[in-house]
């Protein structure tokens, strides 16, 4: 029985180093000629929540844009005030902010898988991991203390205010009484 193994000691003679059976592996096409297709996403899976925050955002600016482009730009168009005119310019309205939306689209996706931006929206992600959120009970102790607090500066303010304008009124300053 042939054995690869060489044990400790006993042989004189040269060491056979053991032989790797393993075939030959092949070249992996490489992918860098042509590149990731455009609706690849670049590190799916990570910074998701950021992500989809970004994406929410992106969806809601291009949206209310193609709205405005459609409720306003017939007016900036007149073709007349006969309906077939009126109409014309709500069809070219739309067509606009259609092409107007899907573009934004387009430019947000390419934003959003850019290799750059996506590293920083993981970093953003995996820090906003990191922060020490404050619990229910903080959260209401310390809105009920801002709110006691921008009462009582604006009693104050008031006061002082009525207090000056009074000041301003018996010395001669100010020709109306306040209040």
């Amino acid at each position: 029985m042939a054995t690869n193994v060489v044990a400790a000691g006993g042989a004189d003679g040269p060491r056979e180093e053991p032989r790797d059976e393993r075939p030959p592996e092949r070249p992996q096409p490489s992918r860098a000629a042509s590149g990731p297709g455009f609706f690849t996403i670049y590190k799916k899976g990570q910074g998701y929540w950021t992500r989809m925050g970004s994406a929410a955002g992106a969806v809601l600016l291009g949206g209310l844009t193609a709205y405005n482009i459609y409720v306003y730009l017939p007016v900036l168009i007149h073709f007349g005030t006969t309906p077939e005119g009126q109409a014309r310019a709500k069809q070219i309205a739309m067509a606009s902010a259609a092409g107007f939306f899907v573009a934004f689209a387009a430019l947000a996706w390419r934003l959003m898988n850019k290799p750059g931006n996506v590293d920083f929206l993981i970093a953003t992600d995996s820090e906003m991991k990191k922060v020490n959120w404050t619990s229910r009970k903080e959260l209401i102790g310390s809105t009920k203390v801002v709110i006691i607090f921008m009462f009582l500066i604006a009693f104050l303010l008031f006061s002082f205010d009525i207090i000056f304008g009074y000041f301003f009124w018996l010395i001669g300053v100010l020709q109306t009484k306040p209040i």
